[in-house]
């Protein structure tokens, strides 16, 4: 099978990697933060590049683009730590164009494509313990539609987004809903998260709602399988360009005296393949060569993963050990990187000591 991507993804992940390289410095990304940790001007940027109607159906004003595309910008946006979920807008899509009816898709997807409605999932209840069938939030019918009551936690840029997706009971089984945020009953309760993006805790009560699908557990695996991929690939871009940022640094640094290092010219050098992938026992080439190629036999790996997230049909599942085997691997990986570079990155104030914050909030 060929695992290369293609002229046009290339082309995508060229296009995103000069945004974020000129358009989303870390000090962009720091007065975000400080802010709030949500930039609508960033949104209406990624919207601008097309990022936001990637995977939405032509129909719908989208580009109609497959889960390897996905993966290319998530890979890209994580190489710059970017802070607006573009996960959202994948997910959104995805839920809504399978099982939303004609009408909701209608209403909703063109403007999730223009990045004009920012469409979030609204599914983490605090004794679900990540579990999926578990879900207190109830449904009911209402004199014009529906009205949902739940309280949703971990509700990524709740309090900025316009819409929720909802899991919640209704007649004993788990419906999906979508609830807009400005609806009567519904409140929000914004922070800032660990890794300085923004997330809410979410009440309804009595809210008005749009049923999107009765079939709610199979549209819920779907999101959070697509969740799931898009946040792998984010862990790999960060691993990229981590790998680029030491590898330079070990290589021009002065040591020992001002002596520079060249890639392959003393021990610990010669060691950052078995510093940044220690799992993998392969040796091919110099020291850069090992680190470009082990990191290509991860994205072919996420590739395969992503791969089974059909945006066409019904979601096929992705095995939920692979949030944690990443995490797990990620922050080994930066651990080792700061000590590469011994101890550079512990300051608050240094760009790579945000890296691991993400990923490990999404192993939790």
């Amino acid at each position: 099978m060929d695992f290369d991507f293609s002229d046009d993804q290339e082309q995508l992940r060229d296009a995103v990697r000069k945004w974020v390289d000129k358009g989303y410095t870390f000090e962009r990304r720091r007065a975000a933060v400080a802010a709030g940790g949500f930039d609508r001007a960033a949104w209406g940027e990624l919207a601008e590049l097309g990022l936001t109607a990637l995977t939405v159906p032509e129909a719908h004003d989208g580009m109609g683009q497959g889960a390897i595309d996905a993966m290319v910008v998530a890979e890209e946006l994580g190489r710059g730590m970017v802070l607006e979920p573009i996960a959202q807008a994948f997910i959104a899509s995805s839920v809504l164009s399978h099982y939303a009816p004609a009408d909701v898709q209608g209403a909703w997807l063109p403007r999730v494509a223009s990045g004009e409605a920012l469409v979030v999932l609204a599914q983490q209840e605090r004794k679900a313990r990540y579990r999926l069938d578990v879900c207190d939030a109830k449904a009911a019918k209402a004199q014009s539609g529906y009205a949902v009551t739940a309280i949703k936690s971990v509700v990524l840029a709740g309090d900025k987004a316009d819409a929720f997706i909802v899991p919640a009971q209704l007649d004993g089984q788990i419906a999906l809903f979508l609830v807009e945020r400005t609806a009567s009953g519904a409140t929000t309760q914004g922070y800032v998260t660990q890794d300085g993006s923004r997330a809410a805790e979410v009440h309804l009560v009595n809210a008005p709602a749009t049923l999107i699908t009765t079939d709610g557990l199979a549209a819920l695996e779907l999101a959070v399988d697509t969740g799931i991929a898009a946040t792998c690939a984010e862990a790999v871009g960060v691993m990229d360009k981590t790998v680029a940022i030491t590898v330079e640094y070990m290589t021009h640094a002065g040591h020992g005296g001002g002596v520079c290092l060249k890639l392959g010219s003393c021990t610990k050098t010669n060691r950052l393949r078995a510093v940044f992938f220690p799992r993998s026992r392969q040796v091919h080439g110099s020291g850069q060569l090992k680190i470009h190629r082990i990191q290509g036999r991860r994205q072919v790996l996420l590739a395969q993963r992503f791969a089974q997230i059909d945006f066409d049909g019904p979601a096929q599942g992705i095995e939920r050990q692979v949030v944690a085997f990443e995490a797990e691997g990620f922050l080994d990986f930066v651990a080792q990187r700061i000590q590469a570079k011994e101890g550079v990155g512990h300051d608050a104030h240094h760009k790579r000591r945000h890296e691991a914050r993400g990923v490990h909030q999404s192993k939790g």
